[in-house]
């Protein structure tokens, strides 16, 4: 009876881990796995449920951060926060002060506002993108030569 309870608790464990995608019971699992071999082997339930608890507790925090750095490097969010770095041609005056400006980026008009409030640029220059703050770009001026 105590081996179908680990299989169950796998199992449950597995398919939380698949709807989630999140590496978030998948410690769990292994730790049910190695709690179900002693299982088989008839170890006593006592050291079963602390192989389990023990198993588990290693994988998640000796090996969660090493497999969530290789599983999602350098994830981007949104497809537009790989828009940082890019440049951007002014369509309407960025000016902080007065609440002006727009950019064109890849064909799609944004608002636009300056990385630092002193700074504007004029419709015709190129800013580029150093943030995106909600639905708006945050840019800094383009040095002349860069923007030929």
């Amino acid at each position: 009876m105590v081996v179908i309870t680990w299989i169950v608790l796998l199992i449950v464990f597995l398919i939380i881990e698949f709807i989630t995608v999140g590496l978030a019971t998948i410690w769990f699992a292994g730790g049910a796995l190695v709690a179900l071999i002693l299982a088989a082997l008839g170890v006593d339930i006592g050291w079963q449920v602390a192989a389990f608890f023990a198993v588990s507790l290693v994988l998640l925090f000796f090996t969660r951060p090493f497999v969530v750095k290789c599983v999602k490097p350098g994830r981007v969010r949104t497809n537009y926060e790989s828009a940082i770095g890019k440049q951007v041609l002014i369509k309407e005056k960025v000016d902080n002060l007065a609440g002006t400006g727009t950019a064109d980026l890849d064909g799609q008009e944004w608002t636009a506002r300056m990385e630092d409030d002193a700074q504007t640029l004029e419709a015709g220059m190129r800013g580029e993108v150093v943030e995106i703050s909600g639905v708006k770009l945050i840019l800094r001026a383009v040095e002349a030569e860069s923007q030929k």
